[in-house]
């Protein structure tokens, strides 16, 4: 076999492997990351060449040739991003062709896909200046076109205002050769001056800019409200003005509207927006303009971590505790953890920003591995707000809310101020029974209740999406007696709209948002400063200023402090204080109200008196009383089936053939909600003090697990680095 014939071909499969292919003729030269079209048993597909060999274990005569090269000159993914993505394979444990394919565009995923061809600015030739000069020789439409570019090169958008057919006289004028098409070159930041830094602002700036050049993770842990946004822009200009890149990762798609609006004033550029959010043609769009340079700033959720970057200079992930960093399913990566790796690749600095840093961050601060930037102050000098916690068990509600926490929503509103009600329960209720019999609304494919979403009048599973009609009559007694118990931000919605009728409610959760432009409209209607009042879930938590919010009301966080999920504490505490922060940002302090049964709780009393680096502190040694992450490491091996049955023997003879070794195995345990979408859901845990042994035992374990006889009956997933049980 010729020299580097054979190319190995990430192809999207659950297969855990590359695939060896000949290089078609006269293509031998084709480099790592370019997209081919390969015969895979009766189908065509697109894969991405991942490497070259002299040899394969397929002897000569099987090897298939690759049908087309669908990518020519730059591969579409560099050779620095080829090496992130193998590294990721192996340490996820997942298909290669996979976790290369979730780093392209949806669009890119198929033969048919094609880069959008670079935008062009087109300029006068020497010729062009002298034909312009001559009175004859030319129609009205290409002297208008000429004379238009005169005072400098024009795009597509601009040489669209001469009219006409426009387009034909480009190309005319450019084969006579009057005019020439080269690349719009990368914007130029236009930078407008900020604020006056606060001391803390100033020293965290200052550090991290001492490091520029080389890689440094930075912890930036700052209070709600104390500026963190501006400490990113400090680091941006430096960045950007030295025609470098940067790359900023949010956790929610609702965050990046404010966002590039900052951006935009501030730096005079038009971010790139990747999200899940956008069209395919959006999202190519900007892919394109990122991986041409063009773009010097990208904003993105978690995907947008592997966009080509040729002059990545800066990463920054925002709100870095965020659960949602880490894929739940398919190929279970943490965008912070992989987001570390490609800057300590590239040799620069990485920031990871929060008010409520992850225990495993906060635990690397601790270790010396982060520079540790803390930011105590409000960059505004409001002062932290005060907290009033209410015993619910001796209080009576109405829908949730108690007589105190309404009468304070009254005089917020009064003295013209907003209120922010967060109870984190979509839909209208979280359950519809019978008064008479007992009956509740369950899902049938899951172990959950079904939630009343009045607003549609239909029963909805927030887990595997079923739906089904309200009924009218008690299915199981038939007496007219149904009603809604428990709480949803709908109801509370309801209910505040009928206390307080002079003043808009807005709702901010899932269901709410999903159409397009709803979330901004609200936005624009809280930043106007009216009075009113915001409900909502999670969504409102997370990195939003709200300067006229003075009250806050947590309705209820109690099923947190008794979870069996060993986070469930961390994540309460961070949802807490991020709720807590929107209140009181300018010049009135803030008051928050805790609606709890519990308010003698070990860990509510240590949060909210002591502070949250207090309360991570305590659970840190918690964790590491009980070898748990991150003191611990930890991976998950996942089975599910229609039959609980054939998940567990699955599992069984997966723990018999673990190997020896550092790490132990544990299990089979039944996950928090064992049944979703009609199959049962198990899991054994692998759990040890060493990264290392960790990973050389689950190599060792993978290839047997493939090849036992029950795992044929199961869908089945290790999950490295697990954040749900």
């Amino acid at each position: 076999m010729g020299s580097h014939n054979i190319l190995q071909i990430a192809v999207s499969v659950p297969l855990p492997t590359l695939f060896d292919y000949l290089a078609p003729v006269g293509a031998a030269d084709v480099t790592e990351g370019t997209r081919v079209l390969v015969p895979f048993g009766k189908r065509k597909m697109t894969g991405v060449v991942m490497g070259k060999a002299d040899h394969s274990e397929i002897s000569p005569d099987r090897l298939q040739t690759v049908i087309e090269v669908l990518d020519q000159g730059v591969p579409l993914l560099d050779e620095q991003l080829t090496g992130l993505l193998r590294w990721c394979w192996k340490y996820y444990k997942h298909a290669p062709g996979e976790v290369v394919a979730s780093a392209l565009p949806p669009a890119l995923r198929t033969a048919r896909g094609k880069v959008p061809a670079p935008a062009l600015n087109y300029s006068l030739t020497d010729a062009g200046r002298e034909r312009l000069q001559q009175p004859a020789g030319r129609t009205p439409a290409q002297h208008r076109m000429l004379e238009a570019m005169a005072a400098g090169a024009l795009g597509d958008e601009a040489l669209a205002t001469v009219g006409g057919q426009w387009r034909k006289t480009l190309a005319r004028i450019t084969e006579q050769g009057w005019v020439k098409a080269h690349p719009t070159p990368p914007a130029q930041p236009q930078i407008a001056p900020g604020p006056v830094l606060i001391p803390d602002q100033e020293s965290a700036v200052n550090a991290i800019l001492d490091q520029f050049g080389r890689f440094g993770g930075h912890l930036l842990d700052g209070v709600t409200g104390s500026g963190k946004t501006e400490v990113y822009m400090r680091l941006l200009e430096p960045v950007l003005s030295a025609g470098r890149q940067a790359l900023i990762l949010v956790p929610e798609i609702g965050l990046t509207p404010q966002l590039i609006r900052r951006f935009r004033s501030r730096l005079g550029l038009n971010p790139a927006v990747i999200h899940s959010g956008l069209s395919a043609g959006e999202r190519l769009e900007a892919w394109a303009e990122a991986r041409s340079g063009r773009a010097a700033l990208v904003i993105g959720t978690r995907s947008a971590l592997f966009t080509p970057l040729p002059r990545l200079g800066l990463i920054i992930l925002d709100e870095e505790h965020d659960a949602s960093f880490k894929q739940q399913d398919g190929f279970r990566y943490s965008a912070r953890d992989v987001a570390v790796k490609r800057a300590a690749a590239l040799d620069i600095p990485i920031v990871l920003g929060s008010a409520t840093p992850s225990l495993e961050s906060l635990s690397n601060a601790i270790a010396g591995k982060y520079t540790w930037h803390r930011l105590r102050e409000r960059a505004t000098n409001a002062p932290m707000p005060a907290w009033r916690v209410l015993d619910l068990k001796q209080q009576s509600t109405m829908h949730g809310l108690s007589s105190i926490a309404l009468d304070a929503i009254s005089e917020t509103l009064k003295r013209d101020e907003q209120v922010m009600v967060f109870l984190n329960r979509r839909g209208y209720a979280p359950v519809l029974m019978c008064r008479q019999c007992g009956w509740h609304g369950g899902c049938e494919r899951c172990d959950a209740n079904l939630t009343w979403h009045r607003s549609i009048g239909r029963l909805c599973c927030h887990h595997c999406g079923s739906q089904r009609a309200v009924p009218r009559l008690c299915p199981e007694c038939q007496a007219d007696a149904l009603t809604g118990a428990g709480e949803g931000t709908q109801q509370l919605e309801e209910t505040l709209e009928q206390r307080f009728p002079k003043f808009p409610v807005l709702r901010f959760d899932r269901d709410r948002i999903s159409r397009k432009g709803v979330m901004d409209q609200q936005l624009e209607q809280v930043r106007g400063g009216e009075p009113c009042l915001l409900v909502g879930t999670q969504m409102l938590a997370k990195g939003h200023h709200f300067p006229g919010v003075t009250l806050v009301v947590i309705v209820n966080i109690d099923q947190a402090l008794y979870s069996a999920d060993y986070r469930a504490l961390e994540r309460m505490g961070q949802m807490i204080q991020q709720v807590a922060g929107r209140a009181g940002r300018m010049k009135r302090r803030g008051t928050v109200i805790l609606q709890t049964h519990f308010p003698d709780h070990e860990a509510l009393e240590l949060l909210l008196n002591q502070g949250y680096e207090t309360y991570a502190r305590w659970l840190l040694q918690e964790r590491q009383l009980a070898g748990l992450p991150p003191a611990g490491f930890q991976a998950l091996l996942r089975a599910e089936a229609h039959d609980r049955e054939v998940a567990e023997r699955f599992l069984n003879d997966a723990i018999q053939s673990f190997p020896a070794g550092e790490t132990r195995a544990y299990g089979p345990v039944p996950a928090i909600m064992e049944r979703v979408g009609g199959r049962s859901r198990m899991y054994l845990v692998i759990q040890g003090d060493s990264r290392v042994a960790l990973h050389r035992q689950l190599d060792q374990w993978l290839p047997g697990l493939r090849k036992l006889q029950s795992a044929r009956k199961v869908r089945w997933a290790i999950d490295v680095d697990p954040q749900e049980l």
